[in-house]
């Protein structure tokens, strides 16, 4: 039942978040990558739409446009946005990839002291866990792990770890894999009979399959993900020119037109600066 041929088609085109039926088997988790592609592409309109707008108002509005964007899921579509059916993925990812552009902005152009982002992050996922135990509070809950990605970001690292970061490059590979790692894995097995096994056969198996999961992440990670993205990056390769990050910050600039190119930086605050 996991592999229909006729759903296939619209997973390997990507499109299966745009109402084109093919949302389900094989690997259903790609419908992210479908909905995020026409995110990507709305990008440059998007920047130049909301990079004239102060930060703040920035995130008001892209919290604004989720609750909205939820409300409107409900009445009309029967489900929350976050629990949107795949073929409707682009409805559901766009006002939360917004909110990640509206968090991104306000972290690059909004100066937090380490020790307060640090507090801000350590309440925000205080009232994420305590939350949960008062009832589904999903909106609220993305919130607040808006929140915690945000104040993450504004806290520098200390101590770089080279295995927390190719952990986290990784999350995402093991995102798209873990689904068909698991059908192949569990499919196997109960194609063998493990109804009939002990529980003790069965844990030390489940523990083989999650060892295989993350092996196979890495091997679609350092095997295809990096591969493809060095390719398509003519900065990570080898001898290519590489944009400094003032350059970087003016091509940003100048993409959202000349008026803001021109004022500098609008909307510019800082809140209590790090002192040396």
């Amino acid at each position: 039942r996991w592999f229909d041929w006729s759903q296939l088609p619209a997973q390997v085109l990507l499109v299966q978040a745009y109402g084109v039926p093919g949302g389900q088997g094989w690997n259903a988790p790609t419908w992210t990558l479908s909905a995020l592609i026409g995110c990507y592409l709305l990008l440059p309109w998007i920047c130049r739409a909301l990079w004239r707008w102060p930060p703040v108002a920035m995130v008001i509005g892209a919290t604004l446009l989720v609750v909205a964007a939820d409300i409107a899921a409900s009445l009309w579509l029967g489900d929350p946005i976050y629990r949107l059916p795949m073929r409707y993925g682009i409805l559901r990812a766009l006002p939360l990839f917004l909110l990640g552009v509206a968090a991104a902005f306000y972290g690059s152009r909004v100066c937090v002291a380490p020790h307060r982002a640090r507090a801000i992050g350590l309440a925000a996922a205080f009232a994420l866990v305590g939350l949960q135990a008062f009832g589904a509070f999903s909106l609220v809950s993305l919130g607040l792990m808006t929140v915690i990605i945000w104040a993450a970001g504004a806290v520098p690292v200390r101590s770089p770890s080279r295995l927390i970061e190719h952990l986290a490059l990784m999350s995402f590979s093991m995102f798209l894999t873990n689904e068909v790692s698991r059908i192949v894995w569990f499919g196997l097995l109960d194609a063998l009979g493990q109804e009939a096994w002990s529980s003790g056969v069965r844990w030390v198996l489940w523990a083989i399959g999650l060892v295989g999961a993350f092996v196979a992440a890495a091997v679609f990670r350092y095997g295809f993900d990096r591969p493809v993205q060095t390719w398509l990056s003519p900065s990570r390769r080898g001898g290519a020119t590489r944009m400094s990050a003032a350059a970087t910050e003016r091509a940003m600039e100048l993409a959202a037109g000349p008026g803001v190119a021109a004022a500098g930086r609008p909307g510019q605050a800082v809140i209590d600066p790090p002192r040396a």
